[in-house]
């Protein structure tokens, strides 16, 4: 909070007056917040408070002063030193009081928490984006305040407390009929896909009828004895064996021939490894960032100690030294460090890494549910392809089998 408040305040010529506070009710949840008072005044060169507006002239379109009209003589208005007087408006001297300000501080405010809690290992994520930023279609509560608060932990009810208990109970609601309505689509979807099959079936497709032959005789496909280059990427290959899957696969890929299939194949082969090319180059670029910013991380406290010691001079400088001695002595060795990883003419921007650091890590996660995607369908590909040359060698298989049968039997009725 103290990096924060630096950041977005002091920095800008505020003075921050802030306090963390850290509360927990009967129910054992607890209230972590932080309180910033702010001045809304600027501080002048001598150390005087600033004015916290100013008037500014109102300009026309050709950034010309417009005069101020007497609305009787129809004359622009003099002052009694026979000045003329223009239009004037006006405006806040900073921008601290801004709503768009409110915003990015907000903003800022999660992402510093987000990095610290990921830094620290805990896995919570805070958002600063309301409902509705977020598409979300829920009522948000409305803030309690200290005293309502204490009554409700009595177990006094509030007009404030009975206003959220409200908009709690329509949120249930309101989540019962989405529910309700998802489960409604889910049929409806579910009617349109027999409805899709039936046709798909009504057409011939060699590919759907080879499918309902295969789950005919086993109740599902079968995977190759030796795992295609993309089914092995799939932990869960039991979905891969259901006919009612890969059916689904077919008719929402508009495959109706294996010529057809051959050629998705084809097409989804290089799209993969053109994400693959893509994601792999993310993330070697996202590694070194994160191996750059935990170097960093090391060096830049020792740098700080080194920089201290530097001002120094005489017995000052000796003493400390000598407290600092082992840090000093790290100092050669992590400035070496840093410098080979950095790049030639590469600057240390340890902000800059981060901003870059979040955007490919967003990215990378995009492109690997891509690939992850993209994989799955192949994988369908190789295990429908795998079942029509099994069936197809079975299918001869039993031909042959019932050929030498009906041959051993006819020649067994000749010898009688």
């Amino acid at each position: 909070m103290r990096d924060y408040v630096q950041r977005k305040f002091v920095a800008k010529g505020m003075c921050a007056d802030w306090a963390i506070h850290d509360s927990e009710n009967d129910k054992g949840q607890r209230n972590l917040h932080i309180h910033v008072l702010l001045t809304m005044r600027p501080l002048t060169e001598n150390g005087e408070w600033g004015a916290k507006t100013k008037k500014v002239y109102v300009l026309d379109e050709n950034g010309e002063r417009i005069p101020l009209i007497d609305k009787k003589t129809g004359q622009q208005i003099v002052d009694k030193r026979n000045r003329k007087q223009w239009k004037c408006q006006t405006v806040e001297s900073i921008d601290w009081n801004s709503r768009e300000n409110a915003m990015m501080w907000r903003r800022d405010l999660a992402d510093t928490i987000n990095a610290t809690n990921e830094q620290l290992g805990i896995g919570v994520h805070w958002e600063h984006r309301s409902f509705k930023e977020q598409g979300i279609d829920k009522e948000p509560t409305i803030h309690i305040g200290a005293v309502a608060n204490a009554l409700e932990r009595k177990g006094i009810q509030t007009e404030r407390g009975n206003i959220n208990r409200e908009i709690i109970r329509r949120n249930v609601l309101l989540e019962q009929a989405k529910e309700m309505l998802e489960f409604t689509k889910q049929e409806v979807r579910s009617i349109q896909y027999s409805g899709l099959k039936e046709v798909a079936v009504s057409v011939k497709n060699e590919a759907m009828e080879m499918i309902a032959k295969v789950a005919k005789r086993k109740g599902r496909l079968d995977l190759p004895i030796v795992s295609g280059k993309y089914l092995r990427k799939i932990s869960n290959r039991t979905a891969l064996q259901s006919a009612e899957n890969a059916e689904k696969f077919i008719v929402s890929r508009k495959i109706d021939s294996f010529e057809n299939l051959a050629k998705f194949t084809a097409d989804r082969e290089q799209k993969y490894r053109q994400l693959e090319t893509v994601h792999l180059s993310k993330g070697q670029k996202l590694s070194r960032l994160k191996e750059l910013s935990k170097m960093y991380a090391l060096y830049a406290p020792i740098q700080v100690t080194y920089k201290e010691s530097q001002s120094l001079k005489g017995l000052a400088k000796m003493k400390y030294d000598k407290e600092h001695r082992e840090s000093l002595a790290k100092y050669p060795e992590l400035k070496e460090r840093m410098q080979n990883l950095l790049q030639q003419g590469e600057k240390i921007t340890p902000k800059q890494w981060k901003a870059e650091m979040q955007s490919l890590q967003a990215e990378y996660d995009s492109i690997g549910k891509e690939q992850t995607k993209t994989a799955t369908e192949l994988a369908y590909a190789e295990v429908i392809s795998y079942n029509r040359k099994n069936l197809a060698r079975e299918l001869q298989n039993e031909s042959r089998q019932q050929g030498e049968q009906q041959y051993k039997t006819k020649h067994r009725e000749v010898e009688l």
